[in-house]
């Protein structure tokens, strides 16, 4: 129950102490990004399927701002047959005498689905097609979760046998995208090379990747000289891969012009957590994410010239593989509960606090999380949705939706700071703290009790204190996610784990997944600009806090 006291007013001091966060309205930090608002998946095909024509609609309507969604497999040849970490789109074959052919239909049906919603493609170059590929067969793959994870590389992932068709490609699908949406339309899109060319996605040396960035790159910007491209998207760790590219962009020769330097519009770099199984538990360790994306940055702030250069995060996750299930990946089991959601909202309060720090134009944290179609229900995949039911999750990403305008600062005592963080990640105490904003008539508190390990503490007492409110009088609502609150996972549990929902299960599952909020809204008197917010706070529990004058 949310309890809002009046300043000053005499009340009994709860056991134990509360953390009290402290909310500045006045301290303001930087305006609040939506940085959040970008999402991604290996499997294209679902795209247009039932339940990811669902949960596209649903990351549209949640977001203030158009959603980015990046995919794998744009290029990658087949009939379209949607696969675990698979899919296809067949743009590029080849006629007997190797004369090119594109087309269009599978890719457009993606981006069509996209752009119906007012969504916007973070449109990958990739992968190879099997006309193109110096290794193409095997070119199918046929990955199950439990195999190892080097099956999946096939000859998608091999350089092209002609850089110049493979730069013709890129020239001609902007070129088509350009006729389709229109000019101003693909302008407001980002374009990127590959995926992970330092590890299992690239079978070739790194200079083979520069140059096929480069006749990409070339590509892209004939067919429309504003379109906006960067790369490399390499792996959390891949410090030195980073370095390299960016000073092949700004300082060595061109492979596909043979001039100096090569188009950069964006940078782009992954972070991924490393969650272990100790002692039959789940222990997080969101340490190794954020030192991901702490030592790219450093690597980015080496050049001055590339300060105001958009930064992406084109995966940012807790780990590394969406379609590795707790079946076969016990490690994975937080992805169906409240500890994903305590987790991203934990996690992404400190990917502001590093865009801050670096001063670092941050403007996408991709979350490499969607749904996986016909799959049995909370079968612990990373994904969003489980048979079109919304998991605890994605309703942290409601609440962030509904924080718009300045970030503001915040203080709490059990708040870890960023350092720490990164030296030790949460191990000791749980961490309470929030994020805050406020707009000209509204201040939103995202409020959690994050801890790395997996297992049942007690509700914490907190106290929010928002100071400086410029209004007398103020209504508050009050959103939560718990166990019993915005969880269709533990509503389905309670009916007794059904492998086969009915018709009514389902709709009650339905409505679980939805935001909830804790009590109803409610109308409260300010004192002297500041007001008191008293709550309980589970263990892996979130809450937004949202007031309104």
């Amino acid at each position: 129950m949310l309890l809002v006291c009046e300043a000053g007013r005499a009340q009994k001091a709860p056991t134990p102490e509360p953390v009290r966060i402290d909310v500045n309205l006045q301290q303001e930090l930087g305006p609040m990004k939506p940085i959040w608002a970008w999402f991604g998946y290996d499997e294209p095909n679902y795209t247009y399927m039932k339940d990811g024509r669902k949960l596209l609609t649903e990351l549209s309507q949640l977001s203030p701002v158009p959603v980015y969604v990046r995919a794998h497999n744009l290029l990658t040849s087949g009939d379209g047959t949607a696969a675990m970490k698979w899919g296809s789109t067949n743009v590029y074959t080849e006629d007997a005498q190797g004369r090119p052919h594109y087309s269009w239909a599978i890719v457009d049906s993606i981006f069509d689905t996209y752009i119906k919603r007012g969504m916007k493609p973070l449109a990958q170059l990739g992968f190879m097609p099997e006309a193109m590929s110096t290794h193409p067969e095997p070119y199918r793959h046929y990955w199950q979760p439990g195999q190892p994870y080097q099956n999946i590389v096939t000859g998608w992932a091999y350089p092209p046998k002609d850089y110049q068709k493979w730069g013709e490609l890129a020239y001609q699908w902007v070129r088509h995208c350009v006729q389709r949406y229109g000019q101003k339309e693909v302008e407001s899109w980002y374009w990127e090379v590959w995926n992970e060319p330092d590890g299992f996605y690239w079978k070739g040396t790194q200079a083979d990747f520069f140059k096929l960035y480069d006749y990409a790159a070339d590509g892209v910007k004939r067919a429309l000289p504003t379109a906006r491209i960067g790369g490399p998207n390499v792996t959390g760790g891949a410090q030195k891969y980073l370095d390299a590219f960016l000073k092949h962009c700004l300082e060595e020769t061109n492979y596909a012009t043979g001039k100096v330097g090569s188009p950069l519009d964006a940078i782009l770099f992954h972070a991924k957590g490393a969650p272990k199984l100790v002692n039959g538990m789940v222990v997080m360790d969101v340490r190794q994410q954020l030192r991901n994306i702490d030592g790219h940055l450093k690597i980015v702030a080496k050049y001055p010239q590339l300060k105001n250069l958009p930064i992406i995060l084109g995966e940012s996750d807790p780990e590394g593989c969406a379609a590795c299930g707790m079946q076969t990946n016990p490690e994975n089991a937080y992805r169906n509960g409240t500890m994903y959601s305590s987790y991203t909202a934990a996690s992404l309060a400190r990917e502001y606090a590093l865009m801050d720090a670096y001063q670092a134009n941050l403007i996408g944290a991709t979350n490499w999380s969607f749904e996986f179609e016909n799959q049995p229900w909370f079968a612990g995949y990373r994904d969003l949705a489980t048979n079109g039911v919304d998991k605890p999750v994605l309703n942290v990403f409601r609440m962030l939706g509904m924080m718009k305008g300045q970030r503001v600062a915040v203080q709490s005592p059990r708040m870890y700071p960023l350092q720490t963080v990164l030296d030790s990640s949460v191990r000791a105490r749980p961490d309470i703290g929030a994020l805050a904003a406020k707009e000209q008539r509204t201040a939103t508190v995202l409020v959690w009790n994050y801890h790395d390990a997996n297992q049942a503490g007690p509700t914490e007492p907190v106290q929010v204190r928002l100071q400086d409110v410029p209004a007398s009088a103020v209504t508050v609502t009050h959103y939560r996610i718990d166990n019993e609150r915005s969880n269709s996972y533990e509503a389905w549990k309670k009916m007794g784990s059904p492998a086969q929902p009915t018709a009514a299960q389902i709709t009650a599952l339905e409505k679980a997944g939805q935001l909830q909020m804790l009590g109803k809204p409610a109308k409260f008197h300010v004192k002297n600009g500041t007001l008191a917010l008293d709550l309980g706070l589970p263990r892996q529990g979130v809450s937004l806090l949202k007031v309104d004058w």
